[in-house]
């Protein structure tokens, strides 16, 4: 794959299709930024009405070209761009820019002529950007490529891009320059008719001149191809993807029943296989070029731990509440580093992290300070603070943070990240400049900064962590399969009780000893066989939501408080609209666990990335909180092992102020375990085991409930 894009992104030559001597014109553009961007070979306008082009001979047509051509960009109207292609084909072009619109993005007739073209592409072994795009940029020195009509020529640099929106790829080259974010390849996908997101992946992931991937996306044309490449290029290539994915709300796309589904809902899947393959997830484009700005620049954090230092109380105090909240840690530092510290700063300096030297700190205190904290073996990351009073002089001091950080570097002998953030520009510009120089990104607030950091920390830990294995356990999908087929032959999408049980039961996941019954005599001769408490359950297709209607009883002590569940049930749901037969009825009589932390598992079918895997704390962490995690089907045992420790309630898992810890390793093997059972069945759409009890740490954990859903189909 990487070398059939050799002619699209490393063409020796370039022949624009539609060239024009009109300024203004798109085919009067890429002529001229190809010129203007010192193209490493010949650039061959072609245009039968006119001899000239940017004092270049123009050519009749491509075939009239006596020399070989790589690249072809084609800027003619969309009726002749079949026939262009088609000479290109004869002509032996390997690499194809249609810049032209009116294709699939308009109507019917275009998509069917735009699938006509991709017909011819891929019969000639050819490869095309595009339609309906902006270009393609190349700024390595030995390629000089800009065959795009932008009016921004990109500083060269190690960010490779790709938009799917071509009137965004201008906003984005402009806003790089000003931010000073080299481009290494910036590619326009227009519709995607050929090359997509995935291809370019699998280019960069091979080219030594990029070292992180941008990505604007607004569709993927293969999640699941996506994933096996994101993953690849994250863990293996060790390459950062940083991505915009915008359509973040699907309105109705699940109309689902169970937990589950409901909070799948939105954009969870595509967020879920993005956190699946190590890729960073960016809000807006502005956040995108705030984080490649630090993963270009700097090296990735090897520890959590962060020193700050400033001259400003106020900002130092906000920067440490950012660290902290996403998830780094302020660091404990040596105690001769305070006492370093101590000659260098002023009596009333902070010598503790954060460190505020105070407002009269000038180039040299920033220069020593900068050097003792990198020099910290307890130090991972510096953020360096700085706010210019009237009487400091900003480019000294940034020169004396860069002078403490070569110093700093140089007695720690090993990389580590520094960030910084110079307050109030307006006095601050030259420093800045110095600053990136030397290859420190400057940001203006130090949330910004620390938001940074804590996505460099989390590629790390993502890159170095084990990949981590799908597990098969031993299982009895014969019965399963019979449970699922009874199901499905009474033309029910829900599974009743025993149907359900019976499918939890041969994947090995514990549930809560149960029976159906129909008659308080048949439940009340259950509570004797397992003993008191016992919950009544109404059991029946049309209840989903059982607790919302007054379809559950829960500690019933004896046989007459059996017999009341049973009156007070049948009067509820009556009330609530439901009115079924009696001979219909049937009720799930359990025994009532009462000890264990309630957590919900699930698995939904997504129509995009496949099932997503849920788990979450019960209760209210789940139904007000939406304390829930997701990952894409098939689920690793590191996966599984991360799931579980990334909700916000873990601690309460954990074991919380003293309290006992629960069976977490039993939460995570359940987890794999529906993530098989779903793998082998994938007509289950939905399933919920809510709650599922985790008793005390080696005791195990019961499904309490459970729901789950085959498709109709």
């Amino acid at each position: 794959m990487s070398s059939a894009l050799d002619a699209v992104l490393r063409p020796r030559s370039v022949a624009v299709i539609g060239a024009s001597r009109t300024p203004g014109t798109i085919g009067h553009e890429i002529v001229r930024n190809l010129i203007a961007y010192g193209f490493e070979g010949p650039v061959y306008p072609v245009n039968p009405k006119s001899t000239h082009a940017h004092s270049l001979k123009t050519w009749p047509d491509i075939e009239a070209i006596t020399d070989p051509v790589d690249l072809a960009v084609i800027v003619v109207p969309k009726e002749h761009v079949l026939g262009v292609v088609e000479a290109c084909a004869r002509k032996g072009v390997k690499g194809v820019v249609v810049i032209t619109a009116g294709f699939r993005e308009v109507s019917a007739e275009g998509r069917a002529l735009e699938d006509r073209i991709t017909q011819v592409i891929r019969d000639n072994g050819m490869r095309m950007i595009g339609p309906n795009c902006m270009g393609v940029i190349n700024s390595d020195p030995a390629v000089s490529l800009d065959a795009s009509f932008g009016t921004t020529l990109p500083m060269v640099g190690r960010a490779a891009f790709a938009s799917q929106s071509g009137a965004l790829g201008e906003v984005i080259l402009a806003q790089a320059n000003e931010v000073g974010l080299g481009i290494s390849q910036f590619v326009s996908l227009g519709n995607k008719a050929d090359v997509s997101g995935n291809d370019l992946l699998e280019w960069w992931a091979e080219d030594e001149q990029t070292q992180v991937i941008l990505l604007y996306l607004e569709s993927f044309g293969n999640p699941v191809k996506f994933g096996r490449i994101a993953r690849k290029v994250t863990r293996t290539n060790g390459k950062p993807i940083l991505v915009v994915k915008s359509g973040r709300t699907r309105q109705g796309a699940l109309a689902a029943s169970s937990h589950t589904g409901a909070l799948a809902g939105g954009d969870q899947a595509v967020s879920s296989l993005l956190a699946d393959c190590g890729v960073e997830r960016c809000n807006t484009v502005g956040q995108l070029f705030d984080l490649a700005l630090g993963f270009c620049n700097q090296p990735l954090p090897a520890g959590r731990r962060v020193a700050v230092l400033t001259n400003s109380g106020g900002p130092g105090i906000m920067a440490t509440d950012a660290l902290v909240h996403f998830g780094l840690d302020i660091s404990e530092l040596e105690g001769a580093t305070g006492a370093a510290l101590r000659e260098r700063l002023h009596p009333e300096a902070s010598v503790r992290n954060p460190v505020d030297m105070i407002a009269s700190a000038g180039p040299e205190n920033y220069r020593a300070s900068a050097e003792a904290l990198l020099a910290d073996p307890t130090v991972d990351a510096l953020l360096v603070l700085f706010v210019s009073p009237v009487i400091a002089d900003p480019p000294a001091v940034a020169r004396g943070i860069v002078s403490g950080v070569q110093a700093g570097l140089a007695r720690a002998g090993v990389k580590k990240p520094v960030l910084a953030c110079f307050m109030g520009r307006q006095q601050g510009d030259e420093g800045v400049a110095i600053l990136a120089e030397a290859g420190i990104p400057n940001y203006r607030f130090p949330e910004t900064a620390a938001y940074t950091l804590a996505a460099m920390s989390r590629f790390r830990t993502w890159r170095d962590q084990p990949e981590g294995v799908v597990r098969k356990a031993k299982v009895d999908r014969d019965r399963a399969a019979k449970a699922l087929k009874s199901c499905r032959a009474a033309k029910r999408e829900w599974l009743n009780a025993d149907e359900a049980r019976d499918v939890l039961t041969a994947y090995g996941i514990p549930t809560a000893p149960a029976e159906r019954v129909s008659t308080p005599e048949q439940a009340a001769a259950f509570a004797e066989r397992v003993g008191y408490p016992v919950v009544l359950k109404i059991d029946h297709e049309a209840v989903i939501h059982k607790s919302d209607v007054g379809g559950v009883q829960v500690d019933l002590r004896s046989e007459r408080e059996i017999k009341g569940a049973f009156w007070e049930i049948q009067q509820r749901l009556g009330q609530a609209g439901f009115n079924i037969p009696t001979s219909e009825l049937r009720f799930l009589v359990q025994k009532m666990i009462t000890t264990g932390r309630e957590t919900i598992l699930g698995a939904v079918q997504d129509p995009m990335v496949g099932h997503l895997l849920m788990f979450g704390l019960g209760g209210v962490f789940v139904e007000l909180m939406k304390d829930v995690v997701f990952r894409v089907h098939p689920l690793t045992d590191s996966a599984a092992y991360a799931m579980v420790r990334t909700v916000k309630g873990f601690p309460l898992l954990a074991g919380y102020r003293g309290e006992k810890p629960g069976d977490v390793a039993c939460v995570e093997d359940v987890l794999q375990r529906i993530s098989q059972l779903v793998g082998d069945f994938p007509e289950v759409a939905e399933m919920d085991l809510n709650p599922f009890l985790v008793l005390p740490e080696g005791q195990g954990g019961v499904a309490v409930d459970a729901r789950l859903r085959v498709r109709a189909d």
